[in-house]
């Protein structure tokens, strides 16, 4: 198995990027062959070990470039390439923090989609009260028809059974109302198409039941996930900032940080990207998973762990049977 990782991508490139294929590299010595898609002359600065390889690239992607102008211009850069070692069957996973919509692009357009997919679907965690649940589409797609969020919760429900071993996903439709008469003509007629697929759904949910964990599966258009994502990370950091502030003001408040101190290293576990390793682009004709921008090496080494589960145990093929 060979993973493509795209090593100028992200906030933290190319040096954590590299640091967490090395960890990874630790828990998969001999199973994987690991290709660092960069400028050589940059990666090599990097003490790179036995078991990868180097593939030069001339070009970076920045993060704010239009997806369709970087697909039309940037042939050369590390995440092209890294696509691209995929469509050549050189690489079975592609991983990269770098430009999402441009990674989504080049996935979609490079490798095409799956036999029966109509739109693929970014696909992350979100914590829950209850462990977290996966929401998808945060982001691939702006607009959708209902038979798209009808897929969507089919492979949704594929991805955690196989990958996470989680029997009988339960799969919500985000609405604005449980009745299955709320919400847009789209969603009443997903709803009608999710209740005769062959999935564990339990009808609409509501934007509270997200970190209720009411299901293991909310689906979604990739507008509406795309602001509930940025939404929630900001709230996180908001909360975050609001603690810190208000415990250092006094002494009294400052005890009182100590003292919830456990709680707060718990909190902060639970809502840390880095524990979840980066979203999956279901649906389409291989594997890429895209980490958030800030990735530290412990998020990537975990997106590398996912990708390499997401081949072993042959999700899309098992997509592909249920869709096509």
């Amino acid at each position: 198995m060979r993973i493509a990782i795209d090593v100028m991508g992200g906030d933290y490139a190319p040096r954590k990027i590299i640091d967490g294929a090395k960890l990874a590299y630790e828990e998969l010595e001999g199973l994987v062959e690991f290709q660092l898609v960069g400028n050589k002359e940059i990666i090599k600065k990097f003490n790179i070990p036995d078991g990868f390889s180097i593939v030069d690239t001339s070009q970076v992607i920045n993060p704010g470039e239009p997806p369709l102008e970087a697909y039309r211009k940037k042939k050369d850069s590390s995440l092209a390439k890294a696509v691209e070692l995929q469509k050549s069957s050189k690489a079975n996973v592609t991983i990269s923090a770098g430009n999402t919509g441009a990674a989504v692009a080049f996935s979609i357009l490079s490798l095409g989609r799956l036999e029966g997919v109509d739109r693929p679907a970014l696909a992350t965690f979100f914590p829950t009260r209850k462990g977290k649940v996966l929401v998808l589409d945060v982001g691939a797609n702006s607009g959708v028809k209902p038979l798209n969020l009808r897929d969507f919760g089919v492979m949704g429900s594929l991805y955690l059974e196989k990958v996470f071993s989680l029997n009988n996903p339960s799969v919500g439709l985000l609405s604005m109302g449980k009745e299955d008469t709320k919400g847009g003509k789209s969603v009443k007629e997903a709803h009608n198409m999710l209740s005769e697929a062959n999935i564990n759904f339990i009808g609409n949910v509501e934007g509270y039941d997200i970190l209720n964990g009411d299901a293991n599966v909310v689906v979604c258009d990739g507008f509406t996930g795309n602001a509930v994502l940025k939404f929630g990370e900001a709230m996180v950091d908001f909360v975050l900032s609001e603690i810190k502030e208000g415990t250092s003001k006094n002494l009294i408040a400052a005890l009182g940080g100590l003292l919830i101190r456990p709680v707060f290293k718990d909190l902060m576990k639970k809502v840390n990207y880095e524990e979840y390793g980066g979203a999956v682009l279901l649906g389409v004709n291989g594997i890429t998973v895209i980490c958030h921008g800030k990735s530290n090496e412990k998020a990537i080494k975990n997106a590398i762990l996912k990708g390499y589960k997401f081949y072993d145990l042959k999700v899309n093929s098992l997509i592909q049977e249920s869709l096509g």
